[in-house]
């Protein structure tokens, strides 16, 4: 997986959990829970959604791991690329549309 792929999901995923959210204003180094307003569940949710686009499992231990947008994304793609080394992962890659959406 790489970072186009890894920022897809992200992107896709956030946009599920926090639908009103302007994202393309989101300081992609900014806390996503302080930033989206989101809490718990929906950070479980957001893991959840990025498990479903992309097929890389995240343990509630790492979800500290996944604050921002730009540790989302290095998370994804250093697990991302770890379970297709590992030969875990099938289609790790994230489809896009034509707005940058995955389904």
């Amino acid at each position: 997986m790489n970072d186009d792929q890894a920022r897809a999901a992200v992107t896709t995923a956030l946009h599920q959990v926090a639908p009103e959210a302007d994202l393309a204003a989101l300081d992609p180094d900014a806390d996503i829970r302080e930033e989206l307003d989101i809490d718990s569940m929906d950070l479980l949710n957001f893991a959840i959604e990025i498990e479903r686009l992309t097929g890389v499992d995240i343990p509630e231990r790492d979800y500290p791991q996944m604050t921002t947008v730009n540790t989302s994304i290095a998370y994804l793609v250093a697990h991302g690329q770890a379970a297709a080394r590992a030969g875990d992962q099938e289609g790790a890659q994230v489809a896009v549309d034509a707005e940058g959406r995955a389904p």
